[in-house]
């Protein structure tokens, strides 16, 4: 029998965008968390990206498998290649500080000092720093096109993306990690977009496998961020493990071909 925990779990885009809009419909009174990985590929588009779906072509493989977001931002690509966080908070909870820019600082802050303990040189990018960087207009409409204020880099490339969408009832933060290499040009033909921005999409991101060497686990990352957000969050948001994890599951971070 199988004792490990479950800190994870494996959907499509369809099932976590119902389950995070479902979070804001009543008023929250506590912290709640998700962690999510996915069974197969499916593009989240931004919120005002209605006419962006419009180019999508019914028999296209994809086409099934898109969902608009009600945060805003560009187009993500979802898929066995990522490990998402959905973080649903009170609105005067203290995390959330004076605003949307500074509600994001923390939870770059907790992403980029997990990569760093596993011996990625991440770190959340500060909004000074955005400020210098040069923007590429033209990749715009892909979330993980460019950086935004608190956004965890390694240099200059992108890792977690993060999106935040705030009502009366509650605030919804969301994170999304690369740990492998997603298809680029999957998304750019799903989209109707120039074939080349697959290459600018692939030189401006990067993953905890091409980071380490090696794949890694989803179950194994959940493990370890579920940790840390429940730290910070406290044992309220604490509700998806089924037990306790083995010695192994504890050991096992990469996976071996």
């Amino acid at each position: 029998m199988d004792n490990r925990a479950v800190f994870i779990d494996t959907v499509t885009c369809r099932e976590e965008q119902a389950w995070n809009a479902a979070q804001l419909d009543e008023p929250v009174t506590e912290p709640r968390m998700r962690l999510w990985t996915y069974r197969a590929p499916g593009v989240v588009l931004g919120c005002s990206q209605g006419a962006l779906r419009e180019r999508l072509d019914g028999a296209h493989t994809l086409a099934g498998a898109v969902v608009q977001r009600g945060s805003g931002g560009g187009a993500v690509l979802t898929g066995p290649w990522m490990v998402s966080a959905s973080i649903v908070l009170p609105p005067a909870h203290p995390l959330l500080g004076r605003g949307t820019l500074s509600s994001y600082r923390w939870l770059g802050a907790l992403h980029a000092g997990l990569l760093r303990d596993i011996g990625i040189a991440a770190y959340a990018i500060p909004p000074e720093e955005v400020r210098l960087r040069e923007a590429d207009g033209g990749l715009k409409w892909a979330c993980y096109g460019g950086v935004s204020p608190w956004e965890v880099v390694v240099g200059r490339r992108k890792i977690v993306g993060l999106a935040q969408l705030r009502r009366r009832t509650g605030v919804l933060l969301t994170s999304g990690t690369l740990i492998g290499r997603p298809d680029w040009p999957l998304l750019c033909d799903a989209l109707g977009q120039p074939p080349a921005d697959a290459a600018l999409l692939e030189e401006r991101t990067t993953s905890f496998a091409e980071q380490l060497g090696a794949p890694i686990l989803a179950e194994v990352l959940a493990e370890r961020l579920h940790h840390m957000l429940t730290d910070v969050l406290g044992a309220a948001a604490d509700a998806t493990v089924a037990c306790p994890p083995t010695p192994r599951a504890q050991r096992q971070f990469f996976l071996s071909h």
